[in-house]
């Protein structure tokens, strides 16, 4: 008796894009340390008088710690987690998705969405293959985009928690650094004997503080934000994604669909240049002289 057919195994998910540096962050880093360091030196200071173990482990301990009673164990060990995700970006292209998408528009105008179903499960991006992959099994269009749109708004949610810890560490950390400015200045004022010790001691003291406000200004606040813009550009791209596999369902021109994703492609948008006039139209553009009445 001949073999039964063996069943076709959807082809397994290839592995995403690999992140590439942030120049911005690591760039904007470096700035900011080479402007207050090269600032302090200037001031015929040293990097020795702000380099302190004590100060930095007053203000890092005590910042973490108040975050640690103010978030949720579970959220702040995501955050620390998806610490990454400051200093690295998904290559994620715009572009090649609406590409991609307009492939498989063209072959489910073709073929059949159901086509697409060996496709489907190699997708890399885990919005874009859970969106085709219930496209392909038939799903009610608005049960589909009822779903997607609460993976999307679930998603947005998760990061927002995630910023909070850092946007929390932000503000706990100057008021750390006062703290540890205080206890320096206590065990100044236990040898206000040697005058000389004294001056060193307060300025050791306010080092603390330095670290608090320098490390808030610098990275927790700022780091905050950078994962706000970067769960931002994901909605953006998987709302894009959403309405790319709405059109595939719908069965709409590729052509049309093309029209509607390129809307979210903002990268590709460059002012237009106005055309330079030349002597002859500004020339042109003057009125018209009226010859006087004769008397």
């Amino acid at each position: 008796m001949p073999a039964a057919p063996q069943p076709i195994k959807p082809a397994a998910p290839k592995k995403a894009p690999s992140g590439r540096p942030d120049l911005s962050t690591l760039a904007g880093i470096a700035l900011a340390l080479s402007g207050i360091l090269g600032g302090l030196i200037l001031e015929k200071g040293s990097i020795q008088d702000v380099a302190q173990a004590t100060a930095a482990m007053i203000v890092l301990g005590g910042t973490f710690g108040a975050v640690m009673v103010t978030t949720p164990l579970t959220v702040m060990l995501r955050a620390l987690r998806g610490l990454g995700a400051i200093f690295f970006e998904q290559a994620n292209s715009t572009a090649d998705t609406i590409e991609s998408l307009i492939q498989y528009a063209t072959k489910a105008r073709k073929n059949g969405i159901v086509s697409l179903e060996t496709e489907a499960g190699a997708i890399p991006d885990p919005f874009l293959r859970k969106a085709l992959s219930l496209a392909v099994d038939g799903t009610d269009l608005q049960e589909l985009r009822k779903m997607m749109e609460t993976d999307i708004a679930l998603s947005e949610q998760t990061a927002e928690a995630e910023a909070k810890v850092w946007e929390a560490a932000g503000g706990y950390a100057p008021t750390i650094g006062i703290i540890g400015a205080v206890l320096g200045l206590i065990q100044v004022m236990k040898h206000l004997e040697d005058i000389k010790e004294v001056g060193h001691g307060i300025a050791v003291a306010f080092v603390a503080t330095v670290y608090g406000v320098g490390s808030a200004n610098i990275f927790f606040l700022p780091a905050a934000n950078k994962l706000r813009a970067r769960v931002r550009d994901a909605s953006v791209l998987k709302e894009m994604i959403l309405e790319g596999i709405t059109g595939i369902v719908e069965g709409l021109n590729p052509t049309l669909i093309r029209l509607k994703l390129e809307t979210y492609n903002l990268a590709k948008a460059k002012p237009k240049a106005k055309p330079a006039q030349g002597p002859s139209s500004v020339k042109s553009a003057e009125p018209p002289k009226v010859a006087a009445a004769g008397g």
